[in-house]
This record gives structure tokens, C-alpha cells and sequence, in this order.
């Protein structure tokens, strides 16, 4: 078997004319993989993590639909479908929404990110997903992302021309023994507005490193869900910068941890025009042996007036050995803002679980109505054509569960 380098470099030998993926590969190099010394690495489990388990992974095998993906792809009106970071086809079509694929050239906006660096190097390619000027498209567009084995890196983009309209879901799954290490840019123009939700249900040996920044302009509005349940270690980066005046960006993450899984949740907002707009709320759960991470940065830049940003973060602990950490963070350099931030980290709450159990609702069965209830805000923000289905998802894997609360 080759070495991960090995096949990093026979891969970049059969683009020798990419000078991008060259100077990337080059970069990471370089920086070399992170370590728990660096303070935004400080919680992952970064000694398990050797490269040269993995080897690049081809799209020779193209998997089948699993029934879940099948049930979100009948709900969609254009389904993009996407296998170890390769295009494999677009089912439907929807007036003025295109998918093409071009080579990366984002390797100069991650300077000191080593895993975007790898991802400029090695991915397939950029898959853009491009709504036109006005656009609205009405039906959701679904990504069915799938990795087989070894080490993926997908790339995605979404751009929207001025004050056109999208929602779009993602769907990551497979992964079994894999490196995942997605790169995602959502860039809006003026007036424009994405509805976009990530489902991360990768096998529980891989690992998931993601990254994702939205570019909003003048007046855009992004809303945002990461549903993350897979992974043995999960890391979901999702930065907001804010281009134009009068952008608003709603982030909602949450999670479900079982097992020895690490969850790791990293959020910027950078609010560099006046009169924007961020609310962030994070929520999750942790069973078992398995630790949550949650750091969130509100940056507020000089001029960037009458700023409304806000953050929350709430930890259910579903066990005595499960640990959450809460990291919120404002940086803030200009005075006529509004800023607010919140955390809590705990078990259910007594009084609620009484109060089910004292009207003939057994303990088991109170808990999980409890822990549904928590997650049933996140779930509201998905659209009404996919809710139902991954809601019911969401239940089954939580009644594999085993909950030990006081």
C-alpha cells in the first residue's frame, strides 16, 4: 500500500498543469498537520489521526442509494449526486440552475488552514451549483455526498445571483474507515437568499473535517443548518463573513454524540459592513464516553455600525461520562453594536422529566420526548418537504441511545 504522500503525488502527477493544486500541496507541506498545541486544535484527537491509513479514493464504485438518501432525493426537485468528491450525475431541472464542474483555485484563502490546503490539492474538482440573476427556485435542490473509502475531498459552491432564492440540502453518508474533508463557499449576491442544510450521517470510523464560509453582499440572507450525527471525530467549521450592508446569516448546529465520538463545532461571524445581522444558536447532545466542543467568534470590525450579533450554546449531558466543552468569544471593535452571548452544559432537566412522569409517561420514554423536544428547534428550519424525514431519522438513532441521567 502507498503512503498517503505516495498517492497525494501520483495523484498531482496526473494534473501536472495545475499550478494551483501544486502550490496547495506545497502549503500544507509546509504548515504539516496541526496539533493539540495549537489552541483551535486544542480538544481533537489529533494522535489518532496517521495519514497513511488513507490512500485517495476514486469514484470506480459508485454505491447504491441507501433508502434515507432515496427518500430525500423523491422530495427534490433537482438532485445532484456526488461520490468521493466527483460528479456523478444531475437528476432534474430546474429554469435558470446550473451544475458544472471547474478546477479549485481557493487555495490562497486558507493560508494557515492545512486541511483546506489538502483540499485544494487533491479534490476532483469544484462542483458549482449557480442560480441566475432573480431566480426563485421553489422546489429544494438536494447534494446526495457520498464517500466509499480511503480520503475524499469535496468541494462544493454555491452562488446566487441578486436576489435570486434557493434552499438546498446536503446529504453526507458512507465513509467507513475514511477521511472526509469537505470544502464548502456559499456566495451571495445582493438582495439574495439561501436556505442551506447539511445531514452528516457518516459511519462512525471516519473522520470529518469541514469547512464552510458564506460571502454575503449587501442586503443577502443566509440561513444555515449542520445536523451532524456521524463521524468518530466530527469537526464542522462554519465562518460568515459580511460583505454588504444589511446582510443577516442564521446558524443553527447540532449534534448527537454516542459512543467515543467527538463532536467539534467552530463558528465565525465577521461583521465588516454596517446595520448586519448574525444569530447563532448551537445545540447538542452527548452520550455515553463520547465530548462536544463548541467555539464560536463574533468579530465586529471599526465601522461596522449598528451590528446585531448574538450566539448560543446549550449542552444536553445524556451520561456521567460524557463532557461538553463551551468556548463563546466576542471580539469587538466598534461601539454602536449589539452583542450577546450565552452556554450551558447539563443533564435533563428534573423537574420537566417529573412532571411527564407524573402523568403516566414512563421515565424512558419521558427522557426521549425531552431530548426530541430539544432538538425539534433546529429541525424547524429545514424545509417542510424534507422535515418529516429526517426528523423520523433523527428518532431512530436516538432510541439506540442508551440515556443514563440522576
Amino acid at each position: 500500500m502507498k503512503t498517503f504522500a505516495e498517492s497525494a503525488l501520483s495523484y498531482l502527477d496526473a494534473r501536472a498543469g495545475s499550478v494551483n493544486r501544486l502550490g496547495a500541496w506545497n502549503a500544507f507541506c509546509t504548515l504539516g498537520l496541526p496539533t493539540t498545541v495549537d489552541e483551535v486544535w486544542r480538544y481533537a484527537p489529533l494522535g489518532d489521526l496517521d495519514l497513511d491509513k488513507f490512500s485517495l479514493a476514486s469514484h470506480n464504485v459508485v454505491p447504491a442509494l441507501t433508502a434515507f438518501a432515496q427518500a430525500l432525493a423523491e422530495r427534490a426537485g433537482l438532485v445532484v449526486r456526488v461520490v468521493d468528491g466527483y460528479l456523478i450525475d444531475v437528476t432534474g431541472a430546474l429554469e435558470g440552475v446550473g451544475v458544472e464542474v471547474t478546477e479549485s483555485e481557493w487555495s490562497p484563502n486558507y493560508e494557515s488552514d492545512a486541511f483546506a490546503q489538502l483540499n485544494c490539492a487533491l479534490t476532483p474538482g469544484t462542483i458549482t451549483l449557480r442560480v441566475a440573476d432573480g431566480v426563485n427556485v421553489t422546489a429544494p435542490i438536494v447534494i446526495l455526498n457520498t464517500t466509499t473509502s480511503g480520503a475524499s475531498f469535496p468541494q462544493l459552491r454555491i452562488a446566487l445571483g441578486r436576489s435570486a432564492q434557493a434552499s438546498v440540502v446536503e446529504y453526507v453518508d458512507g465513509g467507513v474507515d475514511a477521511l472526509v474533508v469537505p470544502l464548502t463557499e456559499y456566495d451571495l449576491s445582493d438582495n439574495s437568499s439561501l436556505q442551506v442544510s447539511t445531514y452528516q450521517r457518516l459511519d462512525s470510523t471516519a473522520w470529518h473535517i469541514a469547512r464552510s464560509t458564506g460571502h454575503l453582499g449587501r442586503d443577502a440572507r443566509l440561513r444555515q443548518a449542520v445536523i451532524s450525527i456521524g463521524g468518530y471525530y466530527n469537526r464542522s467549521r462554519n465562518d460568515a463573513d459580511f460583505e454588504g450592508a444589511g446582510a443577516e446569516n442564521e446558524l443553527r448546529t447540532t449534534f448527537l454524540g454516542s459512543g467515543h465520538q467527538v463532536h467539534d463545532f467552530r463558528t465565525r461571524q465577521y461583521h465588516k459592513a454596517v446595520r448586519t445581522r448574525s444569530t447563532l444558536l448551537s445545540k447538542g447532545a452527548v452520550a455515553d464516553h463520547s465530548r462536544s466542543v463548541y467555539t464560536g467568534l463574533i468579530e465586529i470590525e471599526k465601522g461596522a455600525k449598528r451590528t446585531d450579533a448574538r450566539q448560543t450554546n446549550h449542552n444536553l449531558l445524556l451520561s456521567p461520562h460524557a463532557h461538553a466543552d463551551s468556548v463563546p468569544n466576542l471580539d469587538i471593535r466598534e461601539n454602536d453594536v449589539m452583542c450577546a452571548h450565552a452556554s450551558s452544559v447539563g443533564p435533563l432537566d428534573e423537574l420537566q422529566r417529573w412532571y411527564l412522569e407524573s402523568r403516566g409517561v414512563t421515565r424512558p420514554d419521558a427522557e426521549r420526548l425531552m431530548i426530541q423536544g430539544f432538538f425539534y428547534e433546529m429541525l424547524a428550519t429545514l424545509p417542510h418537504e424534507l422535515a418529516g424525514v429526517v426528523e423520523r431519522d433523527l428518532g431512530e438513532t436516538l432510541r439506540q441511545v442508551e440515556i443514563v441521567t440522576p
